[in-house]
């Protein structure tokens, strides 16, 4: 409870006021103040000392003042709230303020109800309860969106280049793959084939690779055969003979042999001498016979076939048929697997022509010499060794390519049918799960999915406090609306509103609602020009109305009211008589339900109706007056206002009839024909409205005698007719003459005795 306003300085009209000390403020305290003397700064610093928000004292800042301003008010019977150095100390006092700026942050600005005052107003309905939940919900939204600042900026991270086209959600949820880089091979091989497909079906498939072979045990046989029917001192003597000649001396007598056989051996056909009877001939016959000649072919045909099966050709062919298979290889390796060819051709080749060399040359010294025995040197068996593992190798590789021809097949079919776009996105998408799981991704996404899983499990709490928000508000909107309506029904309002609910947006928690007019729903604001909404259909004294009932309703719900001490700024602006009077009682209602009511009004009759229906020991009065061209607090005195100027008139005649001597005559005769009119006007309010003279009144009534609408009894009418005619000596609009008309104090009280008793009845 506020106990004074001990100290104002420097704010608004209040140069150094410290009157305020002595003036005590009750229960019910009330302050009268003209317009412009200060009410509103003194609303206003009470509503910042509850607020604990210096702004708006320091915007009330004194013009021409001395110093900061500095406030000092007390309260709990002891204790003072100070207002120094542009903050409040940590006083604590729970105060709400009914003023204009109440409605215009709350309920309405001018003639509009914009967001703002939406979500203002929810707040006041959920109030204090609320507003903790609201505050945890809110605070836990704040979390939400730090998650969401730094999911951000860890997605950020997670370029897109390291995502393939994948949304960071969508990359980092990808599951690792078993095998992946064989996988995404066999992917990059099939776009590379599906974008070479015309390439793909005109390359040729790998051809065999084959190397002749070197039939060693044949060659040997023939190579050692000789002639055995021959014997052996002929064959001794022959070869003697032959050896003789030198080189190639065997052919020559071999061939000539065939010449003497075929021509008998009476003539030499070289020196036509008679042979018939020479030794060495005879032994020729015998060597040189029909297997000599078969032995010599079967060599001619070895070196043939060497020849053919080993020639020149074959082995350039073979070096060429290599290159080949490396450019195929090279060209289908880019698509499927393909065995290396690791193959020195020239080596093989090396090889290849020495054993044919080296052969050839055995056989050809066979030839030359048929019945001489030979054989492969060892250095020929190890150079066909040498190629013959190298022939192996050849083998095995041809049939290693070979074998890849199937698929080779299988993938120009492919190729041909393959969609590149979809080849290319199923590619991504491995080059994806490739990116996501690498070591340095991998610390990134688990970075951003460990704040994703903080977020889920922060939005799990919001969902539960938006829970219990959301059960609290379907409890208290309800019976707040109830609530207005019963205060707007109380204001005699011609309205209701219905749909009073929350709602939940980006901007936060807000009310709305429809004024119901008629049993018609009008909005707060119309999307439509020209059709009706809130601004359009309700008049000033509508809106206050409101207004009035949102802070009466809000104090209802509160739970702490019992602590809260209620400041009502001139709530009497636009609202008639009635509406007056229902304020009043609500003001008065109030006293038992909150701590205290401090009440600023520039009506006095507002003022002095609720000092008059207050039990006197709860209510105190003052009020701002001036001071030079400042404002000050004073005493008011209440009672000495709150007399009519029918009081005073009635007093005063009652005093001169009571004790007579002193009173001013004049006064009191000028004073009886006003109550007269106030009395006609109370007892016959329909008949005598105010303005009304009470001459045509007593026609009036003379001409409704003896009816059932009579007003006055024909002796009533005769008195008060004789009452008017005195009283009327002394008014100006009756009697010219009436400040000197002459008084006789006998008949002024026989007339003001008259008068009285006459309002008497």
């Amino acid at each position: 409870m506020l106990n004074n306003i001990s100290l104002v300085r420097n704010v608004g009209k209040f140069d150094s006021v410290n009157a305020g000390a002595n003036l005590d403020l009750n229960k019910l305290a009330l302050i009268y103040a003209e317009n412009g003397r200060g009410k509103t700064t003194l609303a206003t610093i009470l509503r910042s000392l509850g607020d604990k928000e210096p702004l708006p004292i320091i915007e009330r800042t004194r013009l021409g003042g001395q110093g900061e301003p500095h406030i000092v008010i007390a309260h709990n019977n002891g204790d003072t709230a100070m207002f120094q150095q542009g903050a409040w100390d940590d006083s604590d006092v729970n105060i709400l303020v009914f003023d204009d700026s109440f409605v215009a942050d709350n309920i309405y600005s001018g003639i509009d109800v914009d967001t703002e005052h939406r979500q203002k107003l929810h707040e006041l309905i959920i109030g204090a309860e609320g507003i903790a939940l609201n505050t945890v919900l809110q605070q836990i939204v704040a979390r939400i969106e730090t998650h969401n600042q730094a999911i951000r900026e860890k997605g950020a991270r997670i370029t897109a280049v390291m995502r393939y086209g994948l949304s960071v959600e969508a990359f980092c949820a990808l599951e690792d793959i078993e095998g992946i880089d064989n996988l995404l091979q066999e992917a990059e091989r099939a776009l590379a084939a599906a974008r070479k497909s015309e390439a793909i079906a005109q390359r040729n498939s790998f051809i065999s690779l084959s190397l002749p072979d070197y039939d060693l045990e044949v060659l040997n046989t023939l190579l050692a055969k000789s002639l055995p029917d021959i014997e052996t001192a002929s064959a001794e003597q022959v070869n003697e003979h032959i050896a003789s000649f030198g080189e190639r001396g065997e052919s020559w007598v071999a061939a000539g042999m065939k010449v003497v056989t075929e021509n008998d051996l009476s003539d030499c056909p070289f020196c036509k001498q008679d042979l018939s009877g020479s030794d060495i001939v005879a032994h020729y016959q015998s060597i040189f016979s029909q297997e000599y000649l078969a032995l010599k072919e079967e060599i001619s045909t070895s070196l043939s076939d060497l020849e053919r099966d080993h020639r020149a050709e074959l082995m350039t062919a073979f070096e060429r048929n290599v290159r080949t298979l490396t450019e195929n290889r090279q060209f289908w390796s880019e698509f499927i697997d393909i065995p290396e060819i690791d193959l020195d051709t020239a080596l093989v080749t090396r090889l290849w022509r020495s054993c044919f060399d080296g052969i050839k040359a055995a056989l050809d010294a066979k030839k030359e010499s048929p019945l001489e025995a030979f054989t492969l040197s060892q250095e020929i068996l190890d150079l066909v060794n040498e190629y013959r593992a190298a022939r192996t190798a050849v083998h095995e590789l041809s049939n290693s390519l070979v074998a890849v021809n199937e698929r080779i097949e299988l993938l120009k079919e492919s190729a041909l049918e393959s969609n590149v776009a979809a080849l290319e996105a199923d590619l991504n998408g491995l080059k994806a799960v490739k990116s996501r799981y690498s070591d340095a991704v991998l610390a990134l996404c688990d970075d951003y999915l460990a704040e994703v899983a903080l977020k889920t499990a922060t939005e799990g709490e919001r969902d539960q406090a938006r829970a219990a928000l959301d059960q609290y508000r379907e409890q208290v909107f309800p019976r707040y609306q109830d609530a207005i309506n019963r205060y707007l029904v109380k204001f005699n309002a011609g309205y209701r509103l219905e749909n009073v609910s929350s709602v939940n947006n980006r901007g936060g928690s807000s009310c709305s609602y429809s004024v119901l007019i008629e049993n018609t729903p009008v909005p707060l604001r119309s999307n439509q020009a020209g059709q009706p909404s809130f601004k359009t259909t309700l008049s000033s004294g509508d809106r206050n109305a409101l207004a009035l009932a949102f802070f009466f309703s809000s104090l209802e719900m509160n739970a702490n009211r019992a602590n809260m001490i209620v400041v009502i700024d001139d709530p009497m602006t636009s609202l008639d008589d009635h509406r007056s009077l229902t304020t009043r009682q609500e003001i008065r209602a109030l006293l038992v339900e909150v701590d205290q009511v401090v009440v600023l009004s520039h009506s006095k009759a507002f003022l002095c109706g609720l000092w008059n229906s207050t039990d006197n020991t709860l209510v105190s009065s003052m009020k701002i007056s001036r001071s030079g061209s400042a404002s000050t607090l004073s005493e008011w005195n209440v009672d000495q206002d709150s007399i009519t100027e029918h009081d005073r008139n009635y007093l005063m005649v009652s005093e001169f009839i009571e004790n007579g001597h002193g009173a001013n005559e004049r006064s009191v005769a000028v004073a009886l024909r006003p109550i007269l009119e106030s009395y006609v006007r109370i007892t016959c309010p329909s008949i005598f409205p105010p303005g009304s003279l009470l001459g045509p009144f007593l026609g009036i009534c003379q001409h409704r005698e003896n009816t059932p609408n009579q007003i006055l009894s024909p002796d009533d009418r005769t008195e008060l007719r004789a009452l008017l005619d005195y009283a009327n000596d002394f008014h100006h609009d009756t009697n010219p003459a009436w400040q000197t008309a002459n008084i006789n104090e006998q008949e002024l009280l026989d007339h003001a005795r008259r008068t009285i008793a006459f309002a008497s009845i």
